[in-house]
């Protein structure tokens, strides 16, 4: 009996590792579940939606996290509200350095679709950073409020390549290569970067950088030109009180401010506020964490976060990481 035990439980670890994502759900609650963080005698509600930590696509959840990866947590629950009629209004709440650029593009992409579709207006609310991908994502919004002490801007691209031959020369290591052209192994963390391999990099990361500008521009071209755009879009972060100067976003407050501002862009007198989750017994008001381990920085894992940096290109801003 103990050997058949033995036998499935190893059985199943081998299914895991094989498997993308292999999910238990022991506590039989498998199901995003939709918690009231204010209430209000009102029907109508307004929906918190949290988008926090490094954004990327790519992720390893363990078999007891009912979430998937980040954009699929998002995704899911735009889905959510747009089937209850009673969701009138969305407040994004965003805590963010940014991230990987296709990421960024597609949850920006998502965010418009959700209200072209849905007729509901979505407010970004910036909490701690906002910066870089996190301010693509909030250009997709109809307001853009951020609290005193935010940090936001960062406009740009960074493109990270990891050199590590040196290291690999100290141990005795040696990596060969076989390559169908001069370009097939560009941007390889086993040797430095040619002049050539910079130029075409430099080439994406200028398209990709002019695709931000273009996002951004859309949204506020009531308030600057393009040109004084460039200006400030150097990649330099803000505080808040300069990005309202600037005119990057549209109010400065809490969320008591956001709250009234989507009441009247919503038409509504009063709300109830909600949020999805697969852990309500964790979410009791609007400051407790809405999904768990969401945040690499909350989990104060710093090697975590470096691993999630693969080679590639980023609106994000990690000057902790990248000097």
């Amino acid at each position: 009996m103990k050997k058949n035990l033995t036998l499935t439980i190893i059985m199943l670890f081998l299914l895991i590792g094989c498997s993308p994502h292999f999910h238990l759900d022991f506590l039989g609650e498998d199901q995003l579940q939709e918690v009231v963080l204010i209430k209000s005698n009102a029907k109508e509600k307004i929906l918190i939606l949290d988008i926090s930590g490094i954004i990327g696509i790519s992720s390893t959840p363990s078999i007891l996290d009912r979430e998937g990866n980040f954009l699929s947590r998002i995704y899911y629950r735009l889905q959510k509200a747009a089937e209850d009629k009673m969701i009138k209004g969305v407040i994004l709440r965003l805590d963010t350095p940014g991230g990987e650029v296709t990421a960024s593009d597609i949850l920006y992409n998502e965010i418009l679709e959700f209200k072209k579709e849905t007729g509901i207006p979505v407010l970004a609310l910036m909490m701690g950073i906002t910066a870089s991908g996190g301010y693509y994502i909030a250009s997709a919004c109809d307001s853009i409020i951020a609290h005193p002490s935010t940090i936001t801007g960062s406009i740009g691209v960074i493109s990270i390549f990891p050199n590590i031959e040196e290291l690999l020369k100290k141990i005795g290591v040696k990596v060969n290569i076989i390559k169908s052209g001069s370009m097939k192994d560009s941007g390889s963390s086993f040797r430095k970067l040619t002049s050539n391999e910079r130029i075409v990099f430099q080439d994406v990361v200028n398209e990709f950088y002019e695709r931000f500008l273009e996002v951004v521009y859309k949204r506020r071209k009531d308030y600057f030109s393009l040109q004084e755009l460039k200006k400030i879009a150097d990649g330099r972060i803000y505080t808040a009180p300069q990005a309202y100067e600037l005119k990057l976003i549209d109010e400065i407050g809490y969320f008591d401010t956001a709250m009234k501002k989507m009441l009247s862009e919503a038409h509504l007198h009063e709300a109830t506020v909600v949020t999805y989750t697969y852990y309500p017994k964790t979410k009791t008001n609007i400051y407790a964490a809405s999904m768990k381990k969401t945040s690499l920085f909350e989990e104060k894992d710093y090697t975590k976060i470096f691993q999630s940096l693969k080679s590639g290109f980023y609106y994000l801003w990690l000057p902790q990481l990248t000097n």
